[in-house]
């Protein structure tokens, strides 16, 4: 992880690699060419007033994402200066968008890997906007390394950046130190599921998924219960062992438990966590399976999550309920027409075994509703549907309670992560209906990611409120890297059920 640093040092005598500053594009009440942001008026100084000047006729414009490279004035102990765009300069008497300055730290941070420090030198009104550029800089400059020979993976084969000092930044204001500290945090659990995803799945089967869970758990002061096999089937969770009945690697039921004396609220968790997804028997077609260690980012997020709880010591109960299983083809493997009895004794027909991601989650949260918790949230790689509707950097909410709906939408577009809500209409439940079992695990093909949130909802506990996050898009970005966000596994809704815990501490779930 790169070191964080506040610092008030002047600019020109700051020993580093480069100075990042910012820059915008003009406003509709003040158009024209790019804007030097607050926080780089020492560097504009030494240009006479005329760095914006300097970046237009290299090209810049302001525009999000990009950057433009100068040489550092004369008399600078920083041989570079790195423009980053913000977008739009906002109108007088406002600051800028946390989220923008969030992808501006991200996209420089990237850009410079392979560098020792770098000096942030972007505008900070307050320690919000401080926690924004930390959390970008530390999410921009995640590498996956662990497979390269040389150790390295960041561009061009360079180290991640180093150290990034973030200037104007207040090191002893409380607020300040903070911010800081809680995006570090986030970000660091964040980059821990990033790792799990991109983690291949002959080195991430759910026994040891539930291995790296238990030494979290024992670093951080969580309570952990890992259920496998026999426990399973003593139990009767039907759901998890019918997905999993076709590999070699056995399933397994993680259960985190936060907990703070202070609480008031309990948050229960659930993530799908389907650590390789080959569709069983109802086998995906070639060019649907390459990314499919993909397919347990959502109990990645949920342990990342509970972790980030405990480190910053909310004062709320959190349990995360991870339902790891392989689903693989194979003479043990559960058929299409097998009907499974589920944790909560509801018997389901599988029609396709490659909807099994709603199979294992149907009995963790039965799991969850058992202990009455204030809320529950799942979060999974559910369905393509979602992705056909919302596309890949947006995921689908589902709740059975409107203002819970409305509550986690809020927050997660608070954090930075593009969500939007979605209905569960009631005659699409009919679709469902089996002859032979209580349901079929399939029902309309219009639709395909309402109905899963609906086949979810009949598991969850009467009188609990309830939020599914479909996170099928976001989770695995197979593009370029893009602001903060990294080629390969994101850590998608990570930081939004962060904050639906904040929330939780504070009483304000909605």
């Amino acid at each position: 992880m790169t070191a964080l640093t506040l610092s008030t040092a002047a600019v020109p005598g700051l020993r580093a690699d480069a100075i990042v500053i910012g820059v915008a594009k003009g406003s509709a009440s003040k158009p024209g060419g790019p804007v030097v942001a607050p926080g780089a008026e020492a560097v504009d100084q030494a240009y006479d007033g005329g760095l914006a000047g300097v970046l237009e006729t290299l090209g810049a414009s302001g525009a999000e994402g990009e950057v433009t490279k100068l040489p550092a004035p004369a008399g600078f102990k920083a041989p570079l200066v790195v423009a980053v765009g913000l977008g739009a300069q906002p109108e007088e008497d406002s600051g800028y968008d946390t989220e923008a300055l969030r992808k501006a730290a991200g996209v420089a941070a990237r850009t410079l890997a392979g560098s020792k420090k770098a000096a942030f030198a972007l505008p900070l009104t307050d320690a919000a906007d401080a926690g924004a550029v930390a959390e970008g800089v530390l999410l921009g400059a995640y590498s996956f390394d662990a497979y390269k020979e040389n150790g390295k993976n960041g561009k061009n084969g360079k180290a991640p950046l180093a150290e990034a000092a973030l200037l104007g930044g207040k090191p002893r204001d409380k607020a300040y130190k903070a911010a800081v500290e809680r995006a570090t945090a986030v970000a660091e659990e964040l980059n821990r599921a990033r790792d799990l995803i991109n983690t291949p799945p002959n080195d991430l089967n759910p026994e040891a998924f539930a291995a790296i869970a238990q030494a979290a758990a024992k670093e951080h002061g969580i309570k952990v219960q890992v259920l496998d096999e026999k426990a399973l089937t003593k139990g009767g969770y039907g759901g998890i062992l019918g997905v999993g009945a076709g590999s070699a690697s056995g399933p397994r039921l993680v259960k985190l438990s936060y907990t703070s004396a202070k609480a008031k609220k309990h948050l229960a968790l659930v993530g799908k966590g389907i650590t390789y997804d080959s569709g069983g028997i109802s086998l995906k077609p070639a060019g649907h399976n390459e990314t499919m260690k993909c397919d347990m980012s959502g109990a990645a997020a949920v342990f990342a999550a509970v972790v980030a709880a405990a480190r910053l010591g909310l004062e709320v109960n959190v349990t995360g309920w991870l339902a790891l299983a392989e689903n693989m083809p194979s003479g043990s493997a559960t058929r299409p027409g097998d009907v499974l009895r589920m944790y909560s004794g509801k018997t389901v027909e599988v029609l396709n075994t490659d909807a099994e991601g709603r199979l294992v989650l149907a009995d963790a949260l039965w799991a969850a509703s058992a202990e009455k918790p204030d809320a529950i949230v799942d979060v999974a790689t559910l369905t393509g549907a979602m992705m056909l509707a919302l596309g890949s950097r947006t995921f689908g909410i589902m709740a059975n309670d409107d203002a819970f709906r409305s509550t986690v939408h809020e927050a997660a577009e608070e954090v930075g992560e593009p969500a939007w809500p979605m209905p569960l209409p009631e005659h699409l439940r009919k679709g469902m209906d089996s002859a032979t079992a209580d349901i079929a695990n399939m029902g309309e093909r219009m639709g395909g990611g309402l109905v899963a949130g609906l086949f979810l909802r009949e598991f969850v506990g009467e009188g609990i409120t309830w939020a599914h996050l479909d996170i099928a898009g976001p989770a695995f970005n197979e593009g370029g890297p893009f602001g903060y966000t990294p080629k390969g596994g994101t850590g998608s809704a990570v930081r939004t059920l962060v904050r639906v815990a904040e929330l939780a501490a504070a009483g304000e779930l909605g």
